[in-house]
């Protein structure tokens, strides 16, 4: 029987090396998977080419308001950032494709999934977690582990030996990876972490010195913890987002160049383009701020780093997460109102913020007089906070 595969496609240099490569080397039937992320490709070209390379079936699917709801706000409610400043755009997509893979394997009868991955990076763990909660018996293909090819160099070579069309060229090999939430460039030239990158690389955010000179002003309306509204207009999660990202990318927000630890253990530069995401993170936090318990809101911080390496490492479907979604989710409650953004040359200011639930008592945090706290209180509290610091001063010869 002819063995099925099914490929997680993206129409670039790694997977369309792989239709061909996959084909040939395995005599098999290829089943290629195109997610519409909000990646702002042409779909029906896309399928084209998948057919054109060697596909014999081509799934697209417009995934965009999935990914938003279920994958995006859930991870935007646990503030989640790896390392202080990537904000998981490519990290939370893996999951989701990799879960329409096991779906359509099942649909096609496919005992085969496979990717474009290479054996050094994140992704493979990412895709590969995900398969394998999903689907304990599936058989995966990882054309990176296997192939002769050792570069994106000799993919390009390949590629033009087989009339393969692509978009990497020896002069721009940068990897570029895209959907709704953000765009991520790796690789090539940006491999010295010391070069700054190309100024016309760019695509959602202009730079921050050719911003407009005035501020935009944006309200942001939180229902149980996620978006709902911008400037009071209620909209979809995609619709809001991508809405977002024009304001934002437009005044320059959401920009990060960092080198952060790969899980397979190896450093990696990546530059990051995360307009939305970066006013939405920072909006929500600002949210929390005023109604969130302390101790609550403290343990939550200290549950941040464990979920964003969840995320960052592939666990999206392990108890673990789950089991801390449940936990955040039940914080979100009354994370509902308004808070008002400023968005001006690269930076996104918190003004305003103000929700029905705020714990935030203007008659106690005031400067003036007040009848609510008695100041002479608060003695008492420090020296019995003392007494631990005094006890061990005293022991100290």
């Amino acid at each position: 029987m002819t063995k099925k595969i099914v490929l997680a496609y993206s129409g670039g240099l790694d997977t369309s090396v792989a239709i061909h490569w996959l084909k040939h080397t395995y005599k098999a039937r290829i089943i290629a998977f195109c997610a519409d992320l909000g990646q702002g490709e042409d779909l029906d070209a896309l399928r084209a080419k998948a057919i054109r390379t060697g596909a014999s079936t081509v799934y697209v699917e417009d995934l965009r308001e999935e990914f938003v709801k279920d994958y995006v706000f859930p991870m935007l409610r646990a503030n989640a950032v790896y390392e202080g400043t990537y904000l998981l755009g490519t990290s939370i997509a893996r999951p989701l494709i990799a879960k329409k893979q096991i779906e359509i394997a099942a649909t096609e009868n496919a005992h085969y999934v496979s990717h474009g991955a290479t054996g050094k990076g994140n992704d493979q763990v990412r895709f590969e977690l995900t398969y394998y909660a999903l689907n304990p018996a599936i058989g995966v293909i990882a054309p990176w582990r296997e192939w002769p090819f050792d570069s994106r160099q000799s993919l390009i070579g390949y590629a033009r030996k087989h009339k393969i069309p692509v978009t990497a060229t020896r002069e721009k090999p940068y990897s570029i990876d895209q959907n709704l939430f953000h765009i991520s460039y790796e690789g090539g030239i940006l491999e010295d972490p010391w070069q700054e990158p190309p100024a016309d690389m760019y695509t959602m955010t202009v730079p921050a010195e050719k911003a407009p000179d005035k501020p935009v002003y944006v309200s942001i309306s939180y229902e149980k913890g996620n978006p709902v509204a911008l400037n009071s207009r209620r909209m979809s999660p995609a619709r809001l987002l991508s809405t977002l990202n024009a304001a934002a990318g437009g005044s320059g927000v959401g920009r990060v160049d960092v080198v952060e630890n790969r899980y397979v253990g190896i450093k990696s530069r990546g530059v990051y383009e995360t307009p939305g995401g970066t006013v939405l993170h920072a909006a929500h936090r600002a949210l929390e701020s005023i109604v969130l318990d302390r101790e609550v809101m403290h343990l939550k911080e200290s549950l941040i780093m464990r979920y964003a390496e969840l995320v960052y490492y592939g666990y999206w479907f392990s108890p673990e997460r789950i089991t801390l979604q449940h936990l955040i989710d039940n914080t979100q409650e009354n994370v509902s109102g308004v808070v008002r953004m400023k968005l001006y040359k690269g930076n996104c200011s918190v003004v305003g913020r103000k929700s029905p639930h705020s714990l935030y008592n203007p008659e106690l945090a005031t400067f003036e007089k007040e009848e609510v706290y008695d100041q002479r209180d608060a003695a008492g509290f420090i020296r019995i906070n003392a007494l631990r610091l005094k006890l061990s001063a005293r022991k100290k010869p």
